[in-house]
C-alpha cells in the first residue's frame, strides 16, 4: 500500500525545471570543449555578418542569388544563437537549469531554423538549376518576387509545422526525472524524461523530418544532378571544372547537413552504448554549417570576394 502511495505521489508531481547536464560521459572535462565551440560560434557570427554587410553595400549584389545567401546567413546566425550562448554557459559555469517554457521555446526555435535552412538550400539549388540549365529564362523565372514568395512560403511552412513539437512535449507529464543528458532541449531528449507515453512525439518528429527534409533533399539532389548533366555537356573545360568545383563543395555541405539529421534520428530511436555521439553530432550540426556555409557558398564567389576586399580595403586579384 505504501509503495502504491509513493508511486501515486510521484506520478502527480511535476518538475518545475530541467537540468542540462552537458555532454554525457565527459562531465568532468567537458569545459575544455568550450574553446573550440566558442571559436566556431564567433566564426559563424562574424562570417555571416560580413556576408550581410557586403550584400547590403554592393549594389551589384542586389540579385536573387545573393538575396538567398543573405537569408541563409540570417538563418545560420539565428540557429547558432539559439543554442550556443546556453551551451557555453553550461560549460563555463554551473548554471545548467532551464525552465520548462524556456526549454520548449528553444526546442521550437531549433526545429524552425533547421527546417528553414533546409528550405533555403532548396531555393538555392533551384536558383542554380535555372541559372545553368535555363539561362535565357533566368531573369523571368528567378525574380525578386520569386525570392519573397519562396522565403515567405518556407518561413510559414517551418514555423507552422513545428508548433506541434513543443506543444506535444509540453503536454507530457514530467514527474520525477529532470536531468537531460544533453546541452540543448532536443525533442526526443526532453520527452524521454516523461512519465507517460511519448509515442506521438516521436512519430510526429520522424514524420516531419522524413516528409519535409526528405522532399527537400530529393529536390536538391535532382537539381544538382540536372546541373551536373548540363555542365558535363559544356565544351569549355575551364567552365566545366569551375562548375564542378562549386557544385561539389555545395553538395558536401548539404550532404553533411542531411546525413547528420538522419544519424541523429536513428541513434535517438536506438539504444546507444555511447550516448555522447548523438549529442555531439546534434551540437556540431547546429554550429558547423553556420560557420562553414559563408565560406563555401559565398567566399568561393568572385563578386563576394571583391566586395570583401573592398570592405577590408584590400587589393583584389582573382579570376
Amino acid at each position: 500500500m505504501f509503495q502504491d502511495l509513493r508511486d501515486s505521489n510521484s506520478s502527480k508531481f511535476q518538475v518545475s525545471a530541467f537540468i542540462l547536464m552537458g555532454f554525457p560521459g565527459i562531465h568532468s572535462w567537458q569545459h575544455w570543449l568550450s574553446l573550440p565551440l566558442a571559436l566556431l560560434y564567433l566564426l559563424a557570427l562574424s562570417a555571416n555578418t560580413l556576408i550581410l554587410i557586403i550584400i547590403n553595400q554592393e549594389a551589384t549584389l542586389h540579385q536573387p542569388m545573393y538575396y538567398f545567401l543573405g537569408i541563409l546567413a540570417v538563418v545560420d546566425t539565428g540557429l547558432a544563437t539559439t543554442i550556443m550562448p546556453k551551451i557555453l554557459t553550461i560549460l563555463w559555469s554551473s548554471a545548467k537549469t532551464i525552465s520548462l517554457p524556456e526549454c520548449f521555446v528553444q526546442m521550437y526555435a531549433i526545429h524552425s531554423f533547421v527546417g528553414m535552412e533546409s528550405g533555403i538550400f532548396v531555393c538555392m539549388a533551384i536558383d542554380r538549376y535555372v541559372a545553368i540549365c535555363q539561362p535565357l529564362s533566368y531573369s523571368s523565372i528567378i525574380t525578386k518576387s520569386f525570392v519573397v514568395k519562396a522565403t515567405v512560403f518556407m518561413a510559414l511552412r517551418n514555423s507552422l509545422t513545428t508548433i506541434p513539437i513543443p506543444v506535444l512535449a509540453a503536454q507530457r507529464h514530467y514527474c520525477s526525472k529532470n536531468k537531460i543528458e544533453h546541452c540543448l532541449c532536443s525533442n526526443l531528449g526532453v520527452t524521454s524524461l516523461s512519465c507517460d507515453d511519448r509515442t506521438i512525439n516521436s512519430v510526429y518528429q520522424l514524420l516531419l523530418a522524413w516528409t519535409f527534409m526528405g522532399s527537400d533533399l530529393g529536390l536538391i539532389l535532382v537539381s544538382y544532378a540536372l546541373i551536373l548533366h548540363s555542365v558535363l555537356k559544356l565544351n569549355s573545360m575551364e567552365a566545366t571544372s569551375k562548375a564542378l568545383s562549386t557544385c561539389t563543395s555545395h553538395l558536401i555541405l548539404i550532404l553533411f547537413f542531411y546525413t547528420v539529421i538522419i544519424v541523429i534520428s536513428i541513434t535517438h530511436s536506438a539504444t546507444m552504448t555511447i550516448p555522447l555521439i548523438p549529442v555531439l553530432l546534434n551540437v556540431l550540426h547546429n554550429v558547423i554549417p553556420p560557420a562553414l556555409n559563408p565560406m563555401v557558398y559565398a567566399l568561393k564567389n568572385k563578386e563576394l570576394r571583391q566586395g570583401l576586399c573592398k570592405l577590408l580595403k584590400l587589393d583584389f586579384k582573382g579570376n
